[in-house]
């Protein structure tokens, strides 16, 4: 089925040239290298298409908003598109892209020294370095201030011990993003992946993000020189500074993947017939897809305005939160409505909608749950703070 997007408030109309000419292009590189060939790297546990990692970065999609250091340096708005597009073709690819620019690849400019960003970023522009993240560990990941790994001072450097687990990109990566604990609060790392007493392994038996690359990383008396260190910042405000970064892409990310399964549903309700009469022609199913264009056109809005917004220099990390929460959640219940429209058809992966489905299970879980953005929101909106208590 081709996709027919939907634009039902004619945001097109606000968008700058140049922003269209970006989503459009990424678009055409979802079609025509990324589609054909998801399913069956979806059928393999684990399996992402690390064969088109040089066209990614061939398009600039790496980095996509970041300036300078051969990065394309794309407003908000056209970067959130991106994420929209990747994520359109599946959230495995969007996280790939979302992880190597926006985990990675920003602390090194935001908090790094200018030999690391000579050193780093050109290379992860252009794919032949790829990123990874290393925050969450099997015990903390809504409360990554209680981590355990930890980096100690060693003569003129580091020796960092602990493990890190669900780590996208975590075997395929030659550079880690760690963070540790020091005597001097939380600290980042820059973890070259053949260190001596570095492992990554992949994590099998997923039931979502089947075609993502998820690993653990066990760190074992890892020594790196204070030259590997991010000097630039301190605390948890390193980390969150970076997830505030990525859960922007993700707000327009899931917009992508809610357009997919509403374009499936609603090019199948044309198509299928029903008590010899269109599926679409009844009216439950119109209901249904009058709720998913409703919920879409209002994460569209909400989206863009976040854009604006980062762009004009006037964003605060709950907006993030709000659209996270609220995109995530929205794009969620319409895979869950298209697959049910699809009836029995809906399971096979010949459709979309169900790998969707599943991937924002995952969506929903990672880089702050539904529940914490909410607290998040709920901390703005009262000055108290219910995660800490």
């Amino acid at each position: 089925m081709s996709f027919e997007p939907l634009d039902f408030y004619r945001i097109e109309d606000s968008l700058e040239p140049e922003e269209r000419i970006v989503r459009d292009t990424v678009r055409e590189f979802v079609e025509k290298e990324f589609l054909p060939i998801v399913v069956a790297h979806v059928r393999q546990d684990g399996s992402f298409p690390m064969e088109l990692v040089p066209k990614m970065a061939e398009l600039g999609l790496f980095g996509a908003n970041l300036h300078g250091y051969g990065c394309a340096g794309m407003n908000n708005v056209a970067y959130g598109l991106v994420m929209q597009e990747l994520e359109r073709g599946d959230s495995g690819l969007r996280s790939f892209a979302s992880v190597q620019g926006g985990l990675c690849m920003y602390p090194i400019h935001a908090y790094g020294t200018d030999e690391q960003k000579q050193r780093w970023l050109p290379a992860m522009a252009e794919g032949r370095v790829v990123g990874c993240f290393g925050l969450t560990e099997p015990d903390y990941g809504s409360n990554p201030g209680g981590m355990l790994t930890r980096a100690v001072r060693s003569g003129d450097g580091w020796i960092l011990n602990g493990t890190k687990r669900w780590i996208t990109n975590g075997s395929a990566a030659q550079l880690a993003i760690v963070w540790a604990q020091t005597d001097d609060g939380i600290q980042g790392f820059l973890v070259e992946s053949g260190s001596r007493g570095f492992e990554a392994r992949d994590m099998k038996g997923k039931f979502s993000l089947r075609g993502s690359i998820t690993s653990e990383l066990f760190l074992s008396d890892v020594r790196v020189p204070e030259a590997s260190r991010l000097p630039g910042v301190k605390g948890l405000k390193g980390p969150l500074g970076c997830l505030t970064q990525a859960r922007y892409g993700i707000a327009w990310g899931a917009i992508g993947a809610a357009q997919a399964c509403f374009s499936e549903a609603l090019a199948y309700s044309r198509d299928r017939i029903v008590f010899d009469r269109p599926l679409g022609s009844l009216q439950i199913p119109q209901q249904k897809l009058t709720f998913m264009a409703t919920e879409i056109t209002k994460a569209q809005l909400l989206a863009l305005q976040l854009g604006r917004l980062k762009d004009a220099g006037r964003l605060h990390h709950a907006m993030v939160s709000m659209a996270k929460m609220n995109n995530v959640d929205m794009a969620l219940q319409i895979a869950r409505l298209a697959r049910d429209m699809l009836g029995a058809n809906g399971i096979v992966d010949d459709y979309c909608s169900m790998r969707h489905m599943v991937n924002l299970e995952t969506v929903r879980t990672y880089e702050g749950t539904h529940d914490i953005h909410t607290l998040i929101i709920g901390k703005e909106l009262t000055g108290l703070d219910a995660i800490a208590g």
